[in-house]
């Protein structure tokens, strides 16, 4: 699992942003498919933890095998919190629970190359199915 080595606050904010600012939040940066031929993109915003980003590079890097190359143009540097089951409310905030990383709509993902267009497709689809954003696949200009 991704994660980072050492965080300047244990604790973030939460930093909520309402349902219709989140569907027109667009990102500026890591836009385009720079170092692969071929490119997830996110379509929604959301919220990806290192644990679903993991499951889907298994499975992207499986899909390719051995000849593919496989670029991760995300990293989870969120923490995130959760309280204990059966705790009442109040009494601080919870626990850090893992890592995740805020994705707005059209952040590549992940890229792949070294293989053919249809193996490229195939595992960009199934890793996408493992995300909680849609996705689509994109191929460099």
């Amino acid at each position: 699992m991704l994660l980072p080595k050492k965080v300047k606050h244990r604790k973030w904010q939460t930093g909520r942003l309402s349902e219709a600012r989140r569907a027109t939040t667009k990102e500026t940066r890591g836009t385009n498919v720079s170092f692969g031929a071929y490119g997830l993109k996110s379509t929604a915003f959301g919220r990806i933890t290192s644990n679903q980003l993991e499951s889907s590079r298994k499975v992207i890097s499986r899909t390719i095998g051995k000849t593919g190359k496989l670029w991760i143009r995300v990293f989870p540097d969120r923490p995130f919190t959760v309280k204990a089951a059966q705790v009442p409310m109040g009494n601080g905030k919870g626990d850090p629970e893992g890592y995740c990383t805020e994705v707005k709509s059209g952040r590549v993902l992940f890229e792949v190359d070294g293989v053919t267009r249809e193996v490229a497709m195939e595992a960009l689809r199934k890793g996408g199915a493992k995300l909680p954003v849609k996705t689509k696949i994109l191929a460099r200009e």
